[in-house]
């Protein structure tokens, strides 16, 4: 269907890739992956047509249609939201057109005439195209697809350029879904998507008729979608069989093997020199010594490409707060005649990562501001914790940056501990390498100063952060620096995401809003999902303890005192188990800090942490029965 014959491409003086040979066959379900800077967003528009290749050639199967759709830059105007999707049918409508022409003049010519046969011809053949063009369900299909991506139905009667770029993007997305041309060419389809908009766009890829290639830095959803995966890698592409995960296993076989072929060549060369070099002088064995010149000179040596830099990043470990860090009470948010959510209860313990999930509008960046302080409560009551220290980081967070200072030069201001090396390696896992260290805040890129601002409230944490989208703009590269720093982070955390993968290595607990209404569930993502889905009841038990105290008491029984020996072993339980739990999470944030310091250690002392992040589990589940028991001893 495709065809790339010893392409190269340079962008500048840089060479992107070379001598690359790739077929892509109808059907193929790609993901195209790798570092950037490697050429992915240059590659999809050369296929795209968009863009010529230096070297080699691109083919293109005969009447073979192309849906390119970039990251971003999309603008429509001049049409309702649903007007510009049925736009996309134009060739449809004129078909309906003329078989209205037809049908009138089929009722006053002469049905016995040949003109009169010819037109009914003509009709049923129409016919028989625009049924199968479907297009008596072309209304239902637009509709389809805009709720799917997230539109309301008062949103499609909208006129496009009332629609932010983020949604004038998801527009353009449903118009290539809708045209299913033969290959759909996606430069990061989820930038503009929310969890809800990226889960329908997961099942209906995996229902698309035709090939696709994309480019995603969502783990997740590239493990769902793609059943290949393409790496520009060292200036050549390696298509592997799977998705995203199988693509890393296969890569690191096929790194072994290579790295053992290597070995074995080195050892047929090194014993090739050392016969030559022993028996050069000896006429008897000149026969000999030739033949292996001649292999020697034969031998194409194996290079290996140079290796990917690993970069370990810890938190610095804040001072602990104390066990309460948030807590709401009947919780009410509203914006005018805006209604968001009432009625919200909940706590937030230390050690939480609560991931707040919904549809986009819902209330999520809503709830983080409230958590801030920094917005007033329309009704109800929230208590912040004892020694709790907030750190918010807002979707507009470089707007707070100093505009006048190099990136490299703020850093160290945040930082005078570390050095330059450090410093640049946190840089580097941000997207900032070499020169661009140096440049000044205020000439970065909205997304370009977001990373950066992100970065930087890494080194210096409090014990409570707040994280708006703290993915956006971040690549895979700097999602596992970020998701490294979280998994070993001793505060507490709570975070909006549209990443799947993300959310589910992340958090701990998931706060559903929607309906006006804040549900809380336990575990993460995937366990959200289940629960939803019907396996068990969202409610956590301090909603349900929330839920008793209101219920209308049943019939008094009359109580017996407790013992007062009982009470005492109940009170020395108690604070046994927070001794215990302090001496813990006290080693527990000790070997954290260790990570950092000994990567070489790194997936030993991650090992132990676990273990004792689990003993905090038990010793915390044994403390609330403890505590419990005890309240209802003392009442």
């Amino acid at each position: 269907m495709i065809q790339l014959a010893q392409a190269g491409k340079r962008f500048g003086p840089k060479l992107l890739f070379e001598g690359v040979d790739w077929l892509i066959t109808p059907q193929d379900r790609i993901g195209l992956v790798g570092a950037n800077g490697t050429g992915k967003s240059t590659l999809l528009k050369v296929i795209g047509g968009l863009e010529q290749l230096d070297m080699g050639e691109c083919n293109l199967m005969k009447g073979l249609t192309v849906g390119y759709l970039p990251q971003d830059g999309m603008s429509l105007s001049g049409r309702t939201v649903f007007d510009e999707c049925l736009n996309v049918f134009a060739g449809v409508h004129e078909m309906e057109r003329e078989m209205e022409e037809l049908a009138h003049q089929i009722g006053v010519l002469d049905s016995t005439s040949e003109e009169y046969a010819a037109v009914a011809d003509r009709y049923h053949q129409l016919q028989s195209e625009f049924q199968h063009s479907d297009g008596y369900l072309l209304e239902s299909h637009v509709g389809t697809v805009l709720t799917g991506l997230g539109f309301q139905k008062e949103d499609w009667t909208r006129r496009t350029e009332e629609f932010s770029g983020g949604w004038q993007m998801r527009i353009a997305l449903a118009k290539l879904l809708l045209q299913k041309p033969n290959i759909l060419l996606l430069d990061e389809p989820t930038n503009h998507l929310d969890l809800e908009a990226r889960n329908w766009l997961e099942e209906y890829l995996k229902n698309y008729p035709n090939a696709f290639v994309l480019i995603s830095h969502d783990r997740y959803f590239l493990n769902v979608t793609v059943d290949r995966t393409a790496e520009i890698w060292n200036k050549k592409i390696t298509v592997y069989r799977g998705g995203y995960e199988k693509f890393l296993s296969q890569k690191a076989e096929r790194l072994e093997q290579l790295k053992a072929a290597q070995r074995n060549q080195q050892e047929r060369v090194e014993a090739l020199e050392a016969f030559i070099n022993r028996f050069r002088a000896q006429a008897t064995k000149a026969k000999q010594v030739q033949s292996r010149i001649k292999e020697l000179e034969k031998i194409e040596r194996i290079e290996l490409p140079p290796e990917e830099k690993t970069i370990h990043f810890t938190f610095p470990q804040p001072k602990p707060s104390g066990r309460i860090v948030a807590e709401f009470n009947d919780v009410a948010k509203s914006y005018g005649e805006k209604h968001v959510f009432s009625g919200a209860r909940f706590t937030i313990e230390r050690g939480d990562r609560i991931a707040l999930v919904g549809h986009n509008g819902a209330g999520k960046s809503t709830l983080i501001k409230l958590l801030t302080g920094d917005e007033p409560l329309t009704a109800g009551e929230y208590k912040l914790g004892h020694n709790v220290e907030v750190d918010y980081f807002a979707q507009d967070q470089y707007k707070v940056l100093p505009t006048e200072s190099a990136i490299l030069d703020d850093l160290h201001s945040q930082a005078p501990r570390r050095t330059e090396t450090e410093l640049r390696n946190i840089l580097g896992s941000f997207l900032f390498s070499e020169d661009d260290v140096f440049k000044k805040i205020g000439v970065l890129s909205g997304g370009e100063r977001n990373r950066y601002a992100l970065a930087r409230m890494l080194l210096s944490p409090s014990n409570f952060l707040l994280l708006d989208e703290p993915t956006n703009h971040l690549d895979m590269r700097a999602k596992d620096v970020l998701l490294e720093a979280l998994s070993t982070f001793t505060g507490t955390v709570v975070f909006v995401s549209h990443d799947r993968y993300f959310i589910d290595k992340v958090a701990t607990r998931v706060f559903e809003i929607e309906g006006g209404q804040v549900t809380v569930y336990p575990g993460n993502y995937e366990d959200y999902l289940w629960r939803k889905a019907g396996g068990a009841s969202p409610v956590v038990a301090e909603t349900a303890k929330a839920d008793n105290t209101t219920a209308a008491p049943a019939a008094a029984k009359p109580q017996k005192k407790m013992n007062p020996i009982k009470l005492q072993k109940l009170q020395d339980r108690v604070a046994e188990i927070e001794k215990a739990l302090a001496r813990v999470e006290a080693e527990a944030a000790e070997l954290a800090g260790m990570i950092g310091k000994k990567p070489s250690d790194a997936s030993r002392l991650a090992v132990d942490l676990g273990g004792m992040r689990a003993r905090i589990a038990e010793l915390e589940a044994e403390w609330e029965v403890a505590a419990s028991e005890l309240e209802a001893a003392q009442s």
